[in-house]
C-alpha cells in the first residue's frame, strides 16, 4: 500500500534530522559522504585565485585529487562552504595551497560555469576567478623543482603550461594577458 502524502513530509524531515545530527558545523566542512550529497542536488560555488609576480608569471599548484579534472596544473582554488565569505575562502585557500596570505580585486575578473554532462558527484560549479597577489612568498617546501610534480605543489609559469587541467581552460585568455592595476584591494572583509 502506498504511503499517504502527510507520511512522507515527516518521513523526509526524519532523514534530514539524522543527517543534519552529525554534521557539527557546516562553516568548517561537511563529512564528505553528506558533501557529495549536496553536490548532486545544487551547484557549488567556488574561489579561484589569479596570482601574478611582477614578472607577468602566473602561479599554479599540481592537482592530482583522482577526480576527473586532474592531474595537471590548476589556478588555486576552493568551494565556499555555508556562510563563509569570498574574502575568507579566499584567505583560506591561500594558507591551504600555498602558505601564504593574499590581497584581492573585490570584484572577481570572471564568472564561469563548469557542468560536467555525465558525472553524478561534483558536477556543477559557479567559478568565481579573483585577481590575487600573495602577501609574502608561498611556502617553499611546496615548491616544483621538476620532474614528476607532486600534489599540492606549485610553481610559477610563463603562460599557459599545455597540462592544465580541463576545466580551467576557461582561464586560458587569463595567462600572458595584460591586466590593469590594483585599484581596490579588499583582505579578510576589510578595505585597504
Amino acid at each position: 500500500m502506498p504511503q499517504s502524502e502527510e507520511a512522507r513530509p515527516a518521513e523526509l524531515r526524519s532523514c534530514i534530522d539524522a543527517v543534519e545530527s552529525r554534521i557539527d558545523d557546516p562553516h568548517r566542512g561537511l563529512p564528505e559522504e553528506v558533501f557529495l550529497f549536496v553536490t548532486r542536488l545544487t551547484p557549488m560555488v567556488n574561489v579561484d585565485l589569479l596570482i601574478r609576480d611582477t614578472s607577468g608569471r602566473t602561479l599554479l599548484t599540481w592537482r592530482d585529487d583522482g577526480y576527473e579534472y586532474s592531474p595537471g596544473w590548476h589556478i588555486p582554488g576552493g568551494i565556499i562552504r555555508y556562510k563563509e565569505s569570498t574574502a575568507e575562502r579566499i584567505q583560506a585557500v591561500a594558507r591551504r595551497e600555498l602558505g601564504s596570505t593574499a590581497r584581492f580585486a573585490p570584484q572577481p575578473l570572471a564568472i564561469g560555469e563548469v557542468m560536467h554532462p555525465v558525472r553524478r558527484n561534483r558536477g556543477h560549479f559557479i567559478s568565481l576567478l579573483f585577481r590575487c597577489e600573495l602577501e609574502h612568498e608561498p611556502d617553499p617546501r611546496l615548491r616544483w623543482d621538476g620532474g614528476q610534480p607532486n600534489g599540492g605543489q606549485w610553481a610559477w609559469h610563463e603562460g599557459c603550461p599545455p597540462d592544465l587541467i580541463a576545466v580551467h581552460d576557461m582561464y586560458r585568455a587569463f595567462f600572458g594577458k595584460e591586466l590593469p592595476p590594483f585599484t581596490l584591494v579588499q583582505r579578510q572583509g576589510d578595505w585597504l
